[in-house]
């Protein structure tokens, strides 16, 4: 039978009513206490690192939850980490870099109920987690929702409040749980060994760009951040109405990593489509996210930051593919 490390992160799923609203309240063995037969799944073990609502989770917090997992890997047969859904994509994303090429599953879920109400989404996600997690075929960081198996690197939260809370963005779900049975559409070969990576350049930070948008927001967030995350319009470009070129231009130069991208959810950015775009991808050193999605490219872009400063070898790393993040190579 195999043998499950459960990580505890708070969420909703663990949270109980307070004056002023939910509050992560439960460890992880005691969400455990509310789900009879797990024994006959598989053996788990518990431990809880933070009781956190998912909206203060930080990179920090990931590199805490990636080294617990080190710490572990050979201890287990895979990680169920629950976790509130707010910003569990971005977790998601941020272990997906920091834990690379893992021949275990590494399994975030939550709830969108807590588990002690009478109608919760929280005892389904957490049996489904776990038995995909004792998967022989399971590798890799994913989020396991509403029965979807969806890729760490492609996960967003599209509903605030129904039970199918999350899709799979740019790529399909790489399997579903239905009846205690794995049923999977992408097979998840791996090959070498896993890589732990333990830094991180936190500081970077992702601008939405709005009709109008004075100069002088794009300018603090380029003074502000070692790296930016661009969301432009459609498949990408800058307006021409103000000095946003010269902006990035200025960043560039000053050695910060700039990433183009859309706000766009689906299909991705090209930037050689009109001239608004063009014109900046031919004469000035950025990148390009591409069909990534933004909770990805930001913590990529975090990930890359902590490895180098040196602009080929971030373009390097940015756009060698992990862990299917991206269809463009």
């Amino acid at each position: 039978m195999k043998k499950i490390l459960i990580i505890g992160a708070g969420g909703t799923i663990a949270s109980k009513p307070t004056e002023d609203g939910l509050a992560p309240a439960l460890d992880s063995a005691q969400l455990l206490e509310n789900i009879p037969g797990i024994s006959e799944i598989c053996n788990v073990d518990c431990v809880q690192l933070f009781s956190l609502d998912s909206t203060n989770v930080r990179p920090e917090h990931w590199l805490i939850l990636s080294d617990i997992i080190q710490k572990n890997y050979d201890l287990y047969d895979g990680f169920v980490i629950t976790h509130g859904t707010d910003t569990m994509a971005y977790t998601a994303a941020g272990l997906s870099y920091l834990i690379q090429n893992s021949r275990k599953p590494i399994v975030l879920t939550g709830a969108q109920k807590p588990i002690g109400d009478e109608i919760t989404d929280a005892k389904r996600n957490i049996i489904d987690a776990l038995i995909y997690a004792c998967d022989e075929n399971s590798h890799g960081t994913v989020i396991v929702f509403s029965g979807a198996v969806i890729c760490g690197t492609r996960a967003r939260k599209n509903f605030s409040k129904r039970f199918m809370a999350f899709g799979s963005i740019n790529f399909p779900e790489l399997a579903h749980v239905q009846d205690g049975r794995v049923i999977r559409y992408v097979p998840e070969p791996y090959s070498g060994d896993v890589a732990f990576y333990n830094t991180l350049n936190a500081n970077v930070g992702l601008l939405k760009l709005t009709p109008g948008m004075s100069n002088d927001v794009m300018r603090y967030a380029i003074d502000q951040y070692d790296g930016l995350v661009v969301e432009s319009f459609g498949v990408g470009g800058l307006p021409e109405y103000s000095d946003f070129y010269q902006q990035i231009k200025r960043a560039v130069e000053r050695g910060k990593l700039i990433v183009m991208t859309t706000q766009v959810p689906n299909e991705g950015s090209d930037l050689s489509v009109y001239r608004v775009g063009s014109i900046l991808k031919n004469s000035l050193r950025v990148l390009e996210a591409h069909d990534m999605t933004s909770e990805a490219v930001l913590a990529k872009l975090m990930w890359v930051l902590g490895q180098t400063r040196n602009f080929d070898e971030a373009e390097t790393l940015f756009y060698c593919p992990v862990q299917h993040d991206t269809l463009y190579c």
